[in-house]
């Protein structure tokens, strides 16, 4: 569809092509010297000792556990409002996904109130995502876990960049874990990070990404091997060298982005707060610390979302829903534990959650007519459910 304001926008030019023009003209084009970069300049910006490109954000995910030796019958507190990689991460591993509530209408981030309710014997982790790039409480989540002995793991996907108590989201917990998905704050397509100052687990993930391998084929080819053992049973989840060398240019322009990002929040937050009936989550003082990923908003009436959203779209306004909540899913429904009436705020949100256009390249006519079109959705909305409910109400045949 030719959307007047899309979802979200990629912002790619020339440096980007010039990487990876130089990539093709190298020669080599399989995991190489642009990754080994790649990973030092995502290290050296994070300020973490070591960081592993993989294939994906999945992938992220499912090689944290693993070098974390989550495994078969382990339980991970997670939070349902989420993508459902997240939860699939801890399926590949044989644990268990066990889901918390996040904090309420206006903090959509994991509950430490929560969590601690769903602790059991066999609860192993915990996996903090970062809702729309605003930070989870990481020094109390942290004190939590060193109480139970517990993994952190940061699903870091909508923040990068982010900062919780000036350090960088990603590089509190045991391991971090990043996507550079085409919608995401930078992207090389499809991509991720993980992240750790442990150099055990960036040894097991090194080793884990390439099918088990003691060497890789760029060791081979620089001479250092002519051949290799195989000592765990691994993945095929690497990155490609011009993944890496869109990665570094997407990264050199990530802070200057991130503050379009916060800078369109705002403005986006003014034009919004006098519409009755809609708020958005997290407050005004936590965009600076934020990577705001998405523009997510809460309608107090569920029932006129479906109508606001058809009416935005038949306007030329793109939106969608982050997220369905995971537990209603089919796959995960019959085996979680998890009464509905314990993720009651996760429940309300996925209810009424709409997610607005933001993209670093929005124009202030873009940004008011996003909200313009929002107005008329939701008076065409309300209208609409008021002739319903007056029709219901009137008597047969009067």
């Amino acid at each position: 569809m030719d959307w007047k304001v899309a979802l979200s926008d990629i912002t790619l030019g020339p440096e980007e092509r010039t990487a990876v023009n130089r990539v093709m003209e190298s020669g080599w084009i399989s995991m190489g010297p642009e990754i080994e970069q790649f990973e030092y300049e995502f290290a050296d910006y994070l300020r973490v000792d070591f960081a592993v490109a993989v294939s994906s954000g999945t992938t992220a995910l499912h090689l944290a556990l693993a070098a974390a030796e989550i495994g078969a019958g382990d339980e991970v507190i997670l939070p349902s409002l989420t993508f459902v990689a997240t939860a699939n991460a801890v399926i590949y591993q044989g644990a268990v996904p066990v889901f918390a509530d996040v904090g309420d209408l206006s903090d959509w981030n994991l509950s430490l109130a929560s969590i601690e309710k769903k602790l059991s014997s066999k609860t192993r982790a915990i996996i903090a995502v970062h809702y729309g790039g605003f930070p989870c409480m990481m020094d109390q989540l942290r004190e939590l876990a060193a109480t139970y002995n517990l993994k952190i793991i940061e699903d870091a996907a909508h923040a990068p960049g982010a900062v919780y108590q000036d350090r960088k989201l990603g590089t509190w917990g045991d391991v971090g874990c990043f996507s550079f998905f085409s919608n995401k704050n930078m992207t090389t397509a499809e991509g991720g990070m993980v992240v750790t100052d442990n150099p055990e687990i960036a040894r097991r993930v090194r080793l884990l990404r390439s099918h088990g391998m003691t060497t890789l084929t760029w060791d081979r080819h620089k001479g250092h091997s002519f051949s290799y053992d195989v000592v765990e049973t691994g993945f095929n989840y690497r990155m490609d060298e011009i993944r890496a060398a869109i990665g570094r240019v997407q990264l050199a322009k990530l802070e200057e982005n991130n503050e379009k990002r916060k800078w369109i929040t705002r403005k986006m937050r003014q034009l919004i707060s006098d519409i009755d009936g809609v708020f958005v989550p997290f407050s005004d003082n936590l965009i600076e610390s934020s990577s705001c990923h998405i523009f997510p908003i809460f309608l107090e009436d569920k029932d006129i979302r479906p109508l606001v959203m058809a009416s935005m779209r038949n306007s030329g306004i793109q939106t969608s829903i982050h997220y369905p909540p995971v537990h209603r899913f089919s796959v995960f429904s019959s085996s979680d534990r998890a009464p509905r009436k314990d993720l009651r705020f996760t429940e309300l949100i996925a209810e009424r959650e709409i997610t607005l256009p933001l993209f670093p390249g929005m124009t202030d006519y873009q940004m008011e007519l996003v909200i313009e079109k929002l107005k008329l959705s939701l008076s065409a909305a309300r209208r609409s459910m008021d002739q319903y409910t007056s029709a219901m109400l009137t008597p047969s045949g009067a």
